[in-house]
């Protein structure tokens, strides 16, 4: 092998931490440099509990990779190498793996006779399996084949826990991005040049509208030319406060826009996003204006939430969700189908439960619990 194509090897081996699906071309790569049939990564080998997640290359059937999903797995004595070992099944298990279940049902009939494969384990609980076939007319894997994994395994290693770490970041972003379109929030994130990154749905809902501010292009616009003045300038701002690197807060404004249609006035808030001290990216978040909206109306949070969170009755939580709706007792009460004197009634158990005691203050309780993030 080449120092050439070994380098080529090793960046597709990084690389593939960013990919989708992860290491498919370092995989094919490997798989042309051993003359092999397939390479297969069980980023996560199936179980009892669930069937896994395998990246293929070469020629796989979806029948043949559910079948092992499935059934084989469970089958299978080629599985909890040590650490570091590349070895073929024969090696490791004897003459009798040619005997096995796996082989004469599964492998076999896919022309797969010769199989090389190392595992590896990280401190998190990470657990992969790297496996590579042959056919029944090719050569056997040689010392130089197993040399060239094994000196492959502690950089795949590296890119798997790289590619954990990632996915761990896009988890919590995600979650944290749930939460503000639950809140109804909108976002908008611009780079250090002014240009923008990404807008959430409730922002692309409110720029949509054109109520006063859109955008057009790479730029937010407003009707009002003062405010639209304001607005640039609080943006000058914010971009020139996040290049400096602080992992401070960073400079946060606020201002009001102004709606023809005669709408409450949205609420907008320009805060900038300091460098971090090692930040080098230019496509990083630099600032976010934050759009809200008063008028819009949020999802309604479920009966079943509210009633497991405070310990009401369904008929207590029916009403607890329309007073914070802005509906007064008769009001609920009249929705509710029932008498004013009933509502009372579960309005007093209502207090009770929830230790307060007036109906401001059980808004006030329901309106800043977690309710609205459910």
């Amino acid at each position: 092998m080449s120092l050439e194509d070994y380098d080529r090897l090793l960046g597709a081996l990084y690389q593939g931490s960013l990919e989708s699906p992860p290491w498919q071309g370092a995989l094919q790569l490997l798989r042309d440099q051993l003359r092999s049939a397939h390479v297969t990564l069980m980023l996560r080998p199936p179980s009892s509990e669930s069937t896994g997640v395998m990246i293929n290359t070469g020629a796989v059937t979806q029948q043949g990779v559910e079948s092992y999903e499935t059934h084989f797995f469970a089958l299978d004595p080629f599985v909890r190498l040590s650490e570091g070992q590349v070895v073929t099944a024969e090696e490791l298990i004897g003459k009798q793996w040619l005997q096995s279940t796996v082989y004469q049902e599964y492998l076999k009939p896919l022309d797969v006779r010769h199989l090389l494969g190392a595992d590896i384990y990280t401190k998190d609980g990470i657990e992969c399996r790297l496996r590579i076939t042959r056919g029944h007319d090719a050569a056997p894997f040689s010392e130089a084949d197993k040399s060239l994994v094994k000196r492959l395994l502690p950089h795949l290693k590296r890119s798997i826990q790289i590619h954990a770490q990632l996915d761990f970041l896009e988890c919590e972003r995600a979650l944290f991005a749930g939460a503000v379109n639950r809140l109804l929030l909108g976002m908008v994130s611009f780079d250090q040049n002014g240009a923008i990154i990404e807008t959430n749905p409730e922002a692309r809902r409110i720029l949509g509208e054109k109520d006063g501010i859109w955008l057009a292009g790479n730029n937010l616009c407003l009707d009002n030319s003062q405010e639209s003045r304001d607005l640039q300038r609080l943006l000058r701002q914010a971009l020139s406060g996040a290049s400096i690197n602080d992992e401070g807060p960073g400079m946060v404004e606020a201002m009001a826009v102004t709606r023809p249609s005669g709408r409450a006035k949205l609420g907008v808030l320009v805060k900038a996003v300091p460098m971090g001290q090692f930040s080098e990216s230019k496509q990083r978040p630099a600032v976010v204006v934050f759009l809200r909206d008063p008028e819009s109306n949020a999802a309604q949070p479920s009966q079943e939430l509210v009633r497991r969170l405070f310990g009401l009755t369904r008929m207590e939580a029916q009403l607890a969700l329309l007073l914070t709706e802005g509906l007064t007792l008769d009001e609920a009460a009249e929705k509710m189908n029932v008498r004013r004197n009933t509502a009372r009634t579960h309005l007093r158990s209502i207090f009770c439960k929830t230790g307060v005691t007036r109906q401001t203050m059980l808004v006030r309780l329901l309106l800043n619990s977690v309710i609205s993030l459910g």
